[in-house]
């Protein structure tokens, strides 16, 4: 029989760590499958195992010279001049016993994950341990060994010959799942993520559109930093809808990165968790309007982990089943258990306090900007049709 919907995960996803002080930490999986459970909203016959990613299927997309480095420094981390030209060993991606295995279930929970849907044991599937958007070729990046989408998306072409429509809303440009297809026609890449300007990777201008056959299957959308939840869902609802009827993909993918909310540390977008409610709702709509409900969604950046992370990726989970979006208060058991380890008091409710900040005296102009900006964006195919 059909699911409706599977969950990739298992424990060995928590072996991606840098260390104990990276700001990626792969504890906010526990904690959301935590929450999850408390909420009875995933059971155990729901939970797929993740499958490791063969070094055949990471070639679809990395260097086999690449994935030799990094299971070099998997077990020899000694030199670390060796391995930085290849984006490991620095500051953002440092090395750490069994690199290669721990990046490898990530990359193989998320074709796990395209296999459910592809084949039609599910309709939707989600790996919230994938989402590493920044990973290239041949180089690691901000915390991004294996590029989980990239490959995901590579092979979908290969076996399922699928018209694939990605869309990213980490608040970090998608650099590394853009590139991957800057020049093909049937993968379009839509990331909608504060402005390069002050903020890593530093692309993602709406000029970047794709090149060769590609050319207008790449979108951009930088908004300004301080940009708030409605201008924010003004862009991702405008752009995905007309995106994806102007593309009309087969299956579409989703990164879902928590850091555009206002207590992540990291940036400076001033979303609420009301976005994260409404993200993956029209995610859901649109692909059973366009892609006979297939749907896969990963995960991303996040690095308010206690407070934001947990609820958004929850939320995820729950439209995927059709649950009612939950109000009011988080379980008590959940947040009794979590709060003693907790560095921040955490948020009780599902949704955030209103106010949840001071009132940003620049906002009629960023969002303002934020429309011309968008106007921009999707100039060229408004006048195609």
């Amino acid at each position: 029989m059909k699911k409706n919907a599977v969950f990739v995960f298992s424990e060995n996803q928590l072996g991606y760590k840098f260390s104990d002080t990276h700001p990626f930490n792969q504890k906010r999986l526990s904690l959301t499958v935590d929450l999850l459970k408390e909420m009875k909203a995933l059971s155990l016959s729901d939970i797929v195992e993740p499958r490791i990613a063969t070094d055949e299927e990471l070639s679809l997309v990395h260097d086999s010279s690449y994935i030799e480095i990094v299971k070099k420094a998997s077990i020899d981390s000694g030199d670390s001049s060796i391995y930085e030209p290849y984006g490991i060993g620095t500051e953002d991606t440092p090395t750490f016993p069994n690199m290669h295995e721990a990046s490898a279930s990530l990359v193989g929970g998320t074709l796990t994950a395209v296999d459910y849907v592809m084949e039609g044991k599910a309709t939707h599937a989600i790996n919230l341990g994938g989402g590493l958007h920044h990973g290239f070729r041949g180089r690691a990046s901000g915390f991004c060994i294996y590029n989980d989408s990239s490959v995901a998306i590579k092979y979908m072409q290969e076996k399922y010959n699928a018209r694939v429509l990605y869309i990213d809303t980490d608040a970090h440009h998608g650099d590394g799942v853009q590139w991957s297809f800057y020049d093909d026609p049937n993968v379009c890449t839509i990331s909608i993520h504060e402005t390069g300007r002050y903020l890593f990777p530093g692309t993602g201008n709406i000029t970047e559109r794709g090149t060769g056959e590609g050319f207008g299957t790449s979108f951009n959308f930088p908004v300004d930093a301080f940009t708030e939840d409605e201008s924010f869902l003004e862009i991702y609802r405008t752009a995905f809808r007309e995106i994806v009827e102007h593309f009309k993909p087969d299956v579409i993918l989703s990164q879902n990165g928590a850091d555009a909310h206002y207590f992540d540390p990291l940036t400076h977008l001033y979303g609420t968790m009301n976005i994260y409610k409404e993200i993956p709702k029209l995610a859901h709509e649109l692909a059973h309007e366009f892609c006979d409900g297939k749907w896969i969604a990963v995960g991303g950046g996040g690095y308010d982990i206690w407070r934001v992370v947990p609820r958004a990726w929850s939320l995820l989970w729950m439209e995927m089943n059709d649950f009612k979006t939950p109000e009011g208060r988080l379980p008590k058991a959940w947040l009794d258990r979590w709060s003693k380890e907790s560095p921040v008091p955490f948020i009780p409710t599902w949704m955030d306090p209103n106010p949840l900040y001071e009132t940003i005296p620049r906002k009629l102009e960023i969002t303002e900007k934020n429309k011309q900006m968008l106007d921009k964006a999707l100039y060229m195919i408004r006048n195609h049709q």
